[in-house]
């Protein structure tokens, strides 16, 4: 997925509203248009906006806890605490609350790098999204001695200790852990108002503004990743509007690496791509120089155009992207997975584009849910859009990390098994955000309610019903007691062109442009009801550029073959990677890990009429009982297609499925009745296909 973004555009998108259509429903105060981007010229008067001379953001986050999640959200967020997130503080070394850096309240220890503040970032979310009073209690006491930790001169965490590159000892701290704590501080500042945040942050920030530029920020990771600090300072000057923070901002981003070059990145590695390629959009807030919001534009169509030719919104970057390796059966790693659905949410609400929604959709619906178990008690450092065996072997060179990274294990990957706690409740934060005018935006679409302040400033509350992505209807009623005038805005998705809007059961015509959102303002009284209806049809993209293989998208969601998994449990110490340490006290008997093997023929060419769409048949089932819809038994939606076996195409010497043949490609086997399935529901799976020459 591409998207090219020029200077012309970009400047009448600031410059306002574009407008494409306007109706005014006879004989009601409603007004309906279609927007590209929701204009900046009003400042939304009751939650935190970016504060002059920062340029205005398209849409504004909503305080945590503003948003309860309900259906299948609300389930994976509960399978989260009652799984791996929730019981890692008693599985992880790292947590271990013993001589750890993070929790000793003075910085020493033996342990304290990226682990604790990644599991935080998440844990700490997930309980104030659930207000689970327990996980709120635990999240405090981590905090609390954070809080104790801070020295004098503001520096605050773990002391000078190595950490895993050990490239650091003796010298400037790694500020790149305090990077995500400062991000769990900011979090837990929206939940409790606790007054520690603000001066906590300052202070460190003063900290940070002395440290020699000879010395700041040039470890690996803290140099590739400077653009998380540099929005947490914008955080806090949009709350104290003290001016020395934008010069410390410029001096961040000085020293963070060179995401803004054309043709190239600093460095290749899968998260530090997905995390990083933000900092220029970040740092265009106080510049409001057009290059450096294009420069991130740049970097996501760069390495898509370069190792991103496949479905699921991710590139193959199985530790680092390399020349030549573009297959679809090279992986990405879950931390990858995360911090690009968080880079899409921020970038969503920076620029108001609806393009970043798609893509977090994307990777949301489609490769992230496979990389966990189904009851969220393992997860896999690497996966891939064609993976065909997730065992404990190690498969490089044909994956670049040598280790059994393909096996589900919750002890193992340091990384991800404590970074992968954000993905599901970052995702369920940005459900609805605020718009400038006041009003309220639906950006991804699922069940939940909302409450916050728009119009004039009354207490609103919105209830939406849907299974989106795995139905079209969306139904939003409004339950607050006073009627109240504010802009309601829905997003619509770039892939539907027959878009329906109903208000109170009447339908609104002319107003539902593609990747555009329908703005609807109206005085909203109780038990009004929007109905939004995303007509999905069966769409197949070509990718030219890998050997004209295709994917099979229905709607948002991405199809891949249904494979028989055999799941073979293991014991989790003996299948972790090298790096991997547990408490002493972790019961692995409890914690098994997984290798899954197929259990049928994965190696088929898909049989596609001239008409693609006629070559498939969609097939709906009823709504899981459990609202949990990403595993093979659940789906609710399946596609029904003929392929043939493709004898050539097998498991090659790295232990593989082997890279895909050229379509079309001549076969003399029979046509055969094939199943696709959601691909976020196959943790085996061909999601890019060879196709059957006729």
């Amino acid at each position: 997925m591409t998207k090219k973004l020029s200077i012309t555009i970009f400047i009448a998108a600031l410059a306002g509203v574009l407008l494409f259509n306007s109706w005014k429903a006879t004989g009601i105060d409603t007004s309906i248009t279609s927007v590209a981007r929701p204009s900046r010229a009003a400042t939304n008067q009751f939650y935190v906006s970016n504060k002059a001379p920062l340029a205005p953001s398209g849409f504004i986050k909503l305080p945590l806890g503003s948003i309860q999640p309900e259906g299948w959200i609300k389930q994976y967020l509960l399978l989260q605490k009652n799984g791996l997130t929730g019981h890692l503080g008693e599985i992880s070394a790292w947590l271990d609350k013993h001589n750890n850096a993070w929790y000793s309240g003075n910085g020493t220890g033996d342990h304290g790098w990226e682990e604790v503040p990644y599991w935080l970032k998440g844990y700490g979310n997930l309980g104030y999204i659930l207000h689970d009073t327990a996980i709120i209690n635990e999240t405090k006491r981590w905090l609390d001695k954070v809080f104790e930790s801070q020295q004098s001169n503001g520096y605050f965490g773990p002391a000078v200790i190595e950490n895993e590159h050990q490239d650091n000892k003796g010298k400037t701290p790694d500020l790149w852990p305090n990077m995500i704590m400062l991000w769990c501080m900011q979090s837990y500042y929206e939940y409790s108002g606790d007054s520690r945040v603000i001066p906590f942050m300052t202070n460190y920030f003063k900290w940070e503004n002395k440290v020699p530029e000879d010395q700041l920020l040039k470890i690996y990771w803290e140099n590739s990743r400077g653009g998380d600090n540099l929005y947490s300072i914008y955080w806090l000057y949009n709350r104290t509007g003290e001016q020395w923070l934008l010069d410390l901002a410029k001096k961040i981003h000085h020293n963070t690496a060179n995401w803004t070059q054309q043709n190239n990145l600093p460095n290749w590695h899968n998260v530090n791509i997905a995390q990083s390629f933000r900092e220029p959009a970040t740092y265009y807030l106080q510049t409001k120089d057009s290059f450096f919001l294009n420069a991130t534009y740049n970097d996501f169509n760069l390495v898509r155009k370069l190792y991103g030719q496949v479905p699921g919104g991710m590139f193959g970057a199985d530790e680092n992207a390399r020349a030549g390796y573009i297959d679809p059966r090279q992986a990405v790693e879950t931390c990858g997975m995360v911090e690009q659905m968080a880079s899409d949410e921020l970038l969503a609400g920076f620029t108001g584009d609806p393009f970043w929604a798609e893509n977090c959709e994307d990777v949301a619906f489609n490769t992230y849910p496979a990389a966990v178990m189904p009851d969220f008690k393992g997860l896999r450092y690497l996966t891939a859009p064609n993976m065909v065996v997730s065992d404990s072997k190690d498969h490089s060179p044909g994956l670049q990390n040598g280790g059994p990274f393909l096996v589900m294990n919750p002890f193992s990957s340091r990384c991800c098994q404590h970074n992968h706690a954000q993905g599901w409740p970052y995702y369920a934060e940005h459900l609805f955000m605020a718009t400038p005018d006041n009003g309220l935006v639906a950006m991804l679409y699922n069940a939940c309610t909302v409450t916050a302040k728009a119009g004039n400033g009354n207490e609103v509350k919105l209830k939406e019903e849907t299974h989106y992505p795995f139905d079209e209807k969306i139904k939003i009623s409004v339950l607050s007691d006073k009627a109240t005038n504010f802009p309601l805005y829905l997003r619509i998705p770039s892939w539907c062109n027959e878009a329906k809007l109903y208000i109170n059961g009447k339908l609104q015509t002319n107003v539902n442009t593609p990747g555009t959102y329908t703005r609807i303002e109206r005085t909203w009284n109780k038990n009004d009801v929007v109905e939004l209806q995303l007509p999905m049809h069966i769409s197949v993209k070509e990718w030219t550029d890998n050997k004209n293989s295709v994917s099979v998208n229905y709607g948002p969601l991405t199809y891949s073959l249904k494979i028989k998994e055999d799941y073979i449990k293991m014991d989790s110490k003996a299948s972790a990677i090298g790096d991997s340490k547990w408490q002493a006290g972790a019961d692995a008997s409890k914690w098994p890990s997984y290798e899954i093997h197929p259990g049928s023929k994965w190696n088929y060419g898909l049989i596609l009429n001239k008409d693609n769409a006629a070559s498939f048949t969609v097939v709906k089932k009823a709504w899981p009982a459990n609202d949990f819809p990403f595993t093979q038994q659940a789906v609710p939606i399946e596609i029904k297609a003929k392929g043939k076996e493709l004898p050539q195409w097998t498991i090659d010497k790295y232990g593989l499925c082997d890279t895909l043949p050229q379509s079309p490609v001549a076969v003399n086997t029979p046509a055969e009745n094939i199943t696709l399935i959601p691909m976020g529901a196959a943790r085996l799976r061909i999601s890019a296909f060879p196709v059957v020459a006729k």
